[in-house]
């Protein structure tokens, strides 16, 4: 310690002009050139007591370098067909497409996440990007669409919509596209609305509704006593027969029989509450 050569009032000699031992650590004695590295000057702009003076400032951000586009396809069902949506797609000029078949209920859509990801990669290169889609309805109604188009709009991503009531190319977080996406889910809603209201109108005709009915006392009974055994619907399903209608001889879906049980549920806790015995 004795041996350093730092000038008398530096900040690693005490009051007394000795070593401070906490300064001297064994990477300064090792590394004796880090002393000059460490030494960063001040610009004379910002020494104490001169007056304040606006630096330059940085260079403006360079303009995107290229376009480029990327589609996204999606159906609700493993029935429908991604065909039509492809085609215009193609059409466009889209040269890179990510599909999917996926119902609108279901939020996750890894095809249009790892579209949105392939798009701020190429937007942190300097490329301007477009997320080309054949209709609005593709990507979502609504809030789940405004919230979609924020997340584009937060990667500086370009929307441009091929068909529909949204046709043509969108600023993600302009209002009027904010505005007309809510709008979008409104007409779901009132459609949802007015099929709910009929239907209720029927059941109090004593009309039926949907499809013929498949289900009989005898199968709802048979279906009780193996739920009580505790096998799966599908299980269920497997060892019921269909009696009556087009479907004669045939195997309820689960989902029949799962409407089937539903009903019934309703209908016994409806019975419990009025006091009444549900029928079995």
């Amino acid at each position: 310690m004795s041996t350093c050569g730092v000038p008398a009032g530096s900040p690693c000699r005490t009051t007394k002009n000795r070593v401070a031992v906490q300064y001297h650590t064994a990477r300064f004695k090792l590394v004796p050139t880090l002393a000059k590295a460490l030494n960063v000057p001040t610009p004379a702009l910002r020494r104490p007591g001169t007056a304040w003076t606006r630096l330059p400032a940085p260079p403006a951000a360079t303009a995107p370098t290229g376009h480029a586009k990327i589609g996204y396809a999606r159906a609700s069902t493993a029935r429908q067909s991604l065909d039509t949506q492809l085609d215009a797609l193609k059409t466009a000029g889209v040269p890179r497409v990510f599909s999917e078949k996926v119902s609108t209920r279901i939020t996750t859509r890894p095809e249009l996440e790892h579209a949105i990801a392939h798009a701020a990669d190429l937007r942190a290169s300097g490329v301007a990007v477009t997320l080309v889609v054949h209709e609005h309805k593709r990507l979502g109604r609504g809030l789940e669409l405004a919230e979609l188009a924020e997340r584009l709009r937060a990667g500086d991503i370009g929307l441009e919509f091929l068909t529909g009531e949204l046709q043509g190319h969108h600023d993600p977080g302009g209002i009027v596209f904010t505005v007309l996406a809510a709008l979008s889910g409104m007409e779901r809603e009132y459609i949802r609305d007015k099929t709910l209201d009929g239907h209720e109108s029927a059941r109090v005709r004593g009309k039926n509704i949907g499809g013929a009915t498949v289900t009989d006392p005898a199968m709802l009974s048979m279906a009780l006593h193996l739920r009580d055994q505790g096998q799966s619907l599908r299980d269920i399903a497997a060892q019921l027969l269909i009696t009556q209608g087009k479907k004669k001889g045939k195997r309820p879906s689960p989902a029949t029989v799962m409407r089937m049980l539903r009903d019934h549920d309703e209908h016994a806790s409806a019975a419990e509450i009025n006091g009444t015995e549900p029928a079995r």
